[in-house]
């Protein structure tokens, strides 16, 4: 009610002040509407711009809510002159501006080619954007192998995702969060065509308005979306080959008639890919020491269905709804070789484990949205609502068969065992959110906003055991339940306000958690309740025409995924497993970010943040088992420091590109960890380089190199990492098919390498993944082009980010 009563009170007092409208019309040279122009408004006694608009599809435009002055109207639009009208004078009463006349830009479209691409990296307000429709060598590549590509992103071994060398991102889609752990999100990534995004968008330290998860910032993955009205769309197919062969394909679809729109997209596909790992450990107790060394090959395969489609309506001139149905209806089939060599030492065998394992997995996920935005006048002032609902429905059936031999090789030293992990998952999330957005007046604007969110998660691990050769029985120390619900009720308020030279926006968002964790085969409950306040600030300053530079703050917090939760056991073999953590607790934020921008386009940035009981990816020994397993615990805090670079360059007309780099340095403390105390840090960087080159017969080519130094992160030491990626195209038919070659990993270099050596852990994992692929990529464009229809995001995509798959 306050809040209500607040924005009847800013829009009475708007609607006090002395305001006329103006209308008038676009032509062309022969007479006809100007459909879609754009309109400018000035002041007439130094043209400063006081609001645009676009005209109608018969050439009309307006502009309400105008005080009194001397103003002038400017009009603009591909391929013609500028036009502008007299000066005229606004009082009280309406005022109509005689027809504007727009003449072709002929003179120039004869002798001069016009290209209006969009930079591969540009620098906005409070985000840096990859303009991924514009990369050659992002063909034909799957979503987190375009993810990788991005300035200051990296992916490890586990598809865990880094932003300037710092764990804890958070990824949306359309703004939206995707709910997803990073698990189910590789497993989303991995099954999206990479010809389906636009840009990717990485925010690092986010305002008010958004989500406060994410204690690296957020990455934004745009999708593309239609740029014409009447009836239009695009058509790709492409295939790859590295090791294994893999295929894609999509189709989009906008058909704009009118009040409506109509959109719908369907991308399918099939990707085998391989992994080669190695992995040596050692395990010491009061027998001695023991020597583990472990080889497995996996192969997954992936067939994946993605669709998106809905409709806007416009209900009124300053109102339009719609409704956005998505969804992901996927397979995966892994087959995975795992031989584990245990003896005294390395050179030295006892006896050899030989589990080959098979893993069936379904995704059947759906989302849908109803949204409405509403224009309260044409100064700016809006209200939007979403209302979304998610189902997540995954299976996972691992069979894991374990054969014991002596040194040999042949003979069995016991009966096999056999293993079954049956794992059916069910996420539901509802969420509402409205926004209000109130310029309340030329420099000052508020934006208030709230949002509501429930999650339940609902996990059966239904665990089957053969040790003797007589069937699969029911493994009641590893069956379990685990039913886990959260709530969150959140609200915020932006304040910014415009200087001559200076811009500040402060913020401030409240959220309020409530979760429960039910572990209901042994009836351990873990619930907690908690109210956070995160405040930001962001200040900008302009010290000339080419030099801005910039200071925020904000505060942010990370809960842990419904799986870190989730207190299962996934066994691999007796001496491999996996186990959640019911007790992990939040892990809160503070970032500070000081940036410098050169021209629009150089960006230089340093960053420091703090974050307390920061939880981490750990891998423990249990001496009396000789078991080595994976979990996450609660480390005291992470200090980092990054300072970023990114910039574009030219060496002559026909090469240009674009180069990032980020130099880092993570440290780590814990007290009482594993019985000692834990103090570990390393000054790391990595940069990445694309060169673009237009050759002759209009092809374009692209290279991307990619190094990355040793990274420490928590007890591990990350090995470096590199690898380069060529890419062609050339356009066909009046620019309608685009065909695109590209190879990644070009020399077949980029690998994963981790050691650990801290208290009772010591390990050696050695990795490589199918990284080496050729993919050729055709699409075609088709239909009318004109005007880009409405890109509608949802409410709901900020959970599905927590959101875990097991095998």
């Amino acid at each position: 009610m306050a809040a209500c009563a607040l924005i009847a009170y800013i829009n009475t007092t708007a609607n006090a002040q002395t305001s006329a409208k103006i209308s008038g019309s676009v032509l062309n040279e022969a007479g006809k509407p100007m459909e879609f122009a754009t309109l400018s408004l000035l002041r007439a006694k130094d043209s400063s711009i006081v609001k645009g608009t676009m005209a109608d599809a018969n050439g009309k435009y307006i502009f309400d809510r105008i005080a009194a002055g001397d103003y002038i109207v400017a009009a603009t639009t591909m391929g013609y002159q500028k036009s502008h009208s007299a000066k005229f004078v606004v009082g009280t009463q309406a005022v109509t501006v005689p027809s504007l006349s727009m003449q072709p830009a002929s003179q120039s479209l004869k002798t001069v080619s016009i290209t209006a691409a969009k930079p591969l990296v540009e620098r906005k307000a409070d985000r840096l954007v990859m303009n991924v429709e514009n990369s050659i060598v992002a063909t034909g590549n799957s979503a987190l192998e375009v993810l990788e590509r991005a300035p200051g992103v990296t992916v490890d071994k586990d598809d865990n995702i880094s932003l300037q060398g710092k764990a804890g991102v958070t990824v949306m889609i359309n703004d939206k969060l995707t709910y997803l752990s990073s698990t189910q999100l590789a497993n989303l990534l991995r099954s999206t065509d990479g010809s389906t995004i636009q840009s990717i968008e990485l925010i690092t330290n986010p305002s008010s308005k958004y989500d406060a998860a994410g204690n690296s910032g957020i990455i934004n993955i745009k999708l593309k979306k239609n740029k014409q009205s009447g009836f239009n769309g695009s058509l790709t197919a492409g295939a790859g080959y590295g090791l294994n062969f893999r295929n894609n394909s999509s189709l989009n679809l906008n058909v704009k008639e009118g009040d409506w729109n109509f959109f719908g997209s369907f991308s399918r596909g099939d990707i085998k890919r391989e992994n080669n790992m190695n992995l040596r450990r050692t395990v010491t107790n009061n027998t001695g020491t023991t020597f583990f060394n472990q080889y497995t090959d996996f192969v997954n395969q992936v067939h994946f269905n993605n669709y998106r489609f809905g409709a806007d309506y416009n209900t009124s001139k300053r109102n339009v709804v719609g409704f956005i149905v998505s969804g992901d209806h996927s397979n995966g089939f892994d087959t995975n070789g795992n031989v584990t060599n245990i003896g005294p030492s390395f050179d030295r065998v006892d006896s050899i484990q030989n589990t080959p394992s098979t893993i069936d997995q379904s995704f059947r996920n759906i989302a849908l949205n109803l949204n409405d935005k509403f224009d309260i006048d044409t100064l700016g002032q809006s209200i939007s609502v979403d209302v979304d609902y998610s189902k997540f429905r995954n299976n996972s059936k691992g069979y894991y068969n374990t054969d014991f031999f002596l040194a040999d090789g042949t003979t069995r030293y016991r009966d096999p065992l056999l293993i079954a992990n049956i794992t059916p998952s069910k996420i539901t999330i509802n969420t509402q959110k409205v926004d209000y957005v109130k310029p309340i007046n030329k420099t000052l604007k508020l934006e208030l906003g709230a949002k509501f969110s429930f999650v339940k998660t609902d996990n059966d691990l239904q665990a089957k055991i053969d040790s003797t050769g007589s069937g699969l029985v029911d493994d009641a120390g590893r069956t379990n339940h685990f039913i886990y619900d959260e709530n969150i009720k959140a609200g915020y308020f932006n304040l910014s306000k415009e200087f001559k030279t200076t811009s500040v926006q402060l913020g401030l968002r409240a959220e309020h958690t409530k979760s429960k964790g039910d572990l209901v085969t042994t009836n351990n409950v873990v619930e907690r309740s908690y109210l956070n306040f995160f405040p930001t600030l962001f200040v900008n300053q302009k010290l000339g025409k080419k030099h801005e530079l910039g200071l925020n703050y904000s505060r942010r917090i990370d809960r842990p995924s419904y799986e870190d939760l989730n207190p299962f056991i996934y066994y691999l073999d007796q001496f491999t497993y996996s186990q959640g953590n019911p007790f992990l607790k939040p892990q809160y934020t503070n970032s500070f970010e000081l940036n410098y921008t050169y021209n629009k386009t150089i960006n230089l940035s340093f960053n420091y943040s703090h974050t307390s009981d920061v939880f981490t990816e750990i891998i423990l020994t249990d001496t009396a088992k000789k078991a080595t397993y994976q979990t996450n615990l609660n480390l005291n805090a992470q200090d980092s420091y990054s300072l970023n670079l990114n910039t574009p360059f030219t060496f002559w007309k026909w090469w240009t590109g674009n180069l990032t780099f980020t130099g880092f340095y993570n440290s780590f403390k814990a007290t009482d960890l594993l019985g000692g105390n834990l103090n570990r840090g390393r000054a790391s960087f990595f940069f990445k380089t694309t060169h673009n080159f237009l050759l002759p017969k209009e092809i374009k080519a692209e290279i991307v190199t990619f190094y990355q130094s040793n990274v420490t992160y928590g007890i591990y030491n990350i090995k470096p990492q590199y690898s380069i990626d060529l890419g062609f195209s050339r356009s066909f038919l009046s620019k309608k098919l685009n065909v695109k070659l590209a190879v990644s990993d070009v020399f077949w270099m980029r690998r994963n390498n981790i050691t650990a050596n801290y208290q009772t852990v010591d390990l050696d994992i050695r990795q490589k993944r199918e990284t080496r692929i050729a993919r050729i990529n055709l699409t075609y464009n088709f239909g009318n082009t004109k005007i880009k229809a409405r890109n509608r995001q949802t409410g709901a995509d900020d959970e599905s980010n927590r959101v875990k798959s097991r095998n």
